[in-house]
């Protein structure tokens, strides 16, 4: 078993050294990468903003990287006045460390639909919901606060980006080191593995490779793109990954 970790950095390195030390063979290529967002300068003003009570939720980690740094450096701090919200555990936990304060989260999936069967989330009508998130990304959330009678505002924290590589000369070096396991973690790569892929690698090896998801959505949506041998992990993060590949 050869197992090639597609999520970015740093997260992507560190399950990739846990995997290393339980004796598997893995490695790490990233296929998107980050940097600031193209709103991030705006989110000290759209923070003060927000009254008593209105909602402010985290939709990844990388969205408190690059979200707390600004705030530092502008002398403001998270209020304590505001409701937090995180998309899975440990975005929560990310928040809640920096923050010092509490952050709600589903205690299932990290996924969009988890986080809105919350209690909390039913009745938002007159509130202000401000979402931290990169760019592009589902609109679920947002479109269904509103729905509730909630007034949401976007803050771009950060964008992706896709890493470059030569389809053809990564893919015979994917196979050639025997790759037969895939960890992703998100729709857009796996539609970025499998676009960047030529034909004859994709039909020969790639589809051939067991998936290794993160939510049932994410396992359809590779069923349709033709893999088989699907495991969807019970949660988004490193542990539960290991716990997948186990």
């Amino acid at each position: 078993m050869t197992i090639l970790v597609t999520r970015p950095s740093p997260t992507g390195e560190q399950l990739v050294t846990r995997l290393r030390k339980l004796g598997y063979n893995a490695w790490h290529s990233p296929l998107i990468e980050f940097s600031p967002g193209r709103e991030l300068a705006s989110l000290p003003a759209l923070l003060q903003a927000l009254s008593a009570d209105d909602l402010v939720f985290a939709l990844s980690q990388h969205a408190i990287h690059y979200a707390d740094p600004m705030l530092v450096r502008t002398g403001i701090s998270w209020p304590a006045h505001l409701a937090y919200y995180a998309i899975g555990r440990t975005t929560a936990l990310a928040l809640h460390k920096i923050s010092a304060h509490p952050v709600t989260y589903p205690p299932e999936r990290e996924t969009s639909e988890t986080l809105l069967q919350l209690p909390d989330l039913q009745d938002v009508a007159g509130k202000r919901a401000l979402l931290l998130r990169g760019n592009g990304g589902r609109e679920l959330l947002g479109e269904t606060l509103t729905e509730r009678g909630a007034q949401v505002t976007y803050c771009e924290c950060y964008q992706r980006r896709d890493v470059h590589y030569d389809g053809l000369e990564q893919s015979r070096h994917w196979q050639q080191i025997g790759i037969d396991k895939l960890v992703i973690t998100s729709g857009e790569m796996l539609q970025r593995i499998y676009t960047l892929v030529p034909d004859y690698y994709r039909a020969s090896w790639l589809l051939g490779c067991q998936l290794i998801v993160v939510s049932e959505r994410l396992a359809e949506q590779a069923r349709q793109l033709g893999w088989r041998d699907i495991r969807v992990a019970d949660n988004a993060d490193n542990d539960a990954l290991v716990r997948a590949l186990q």
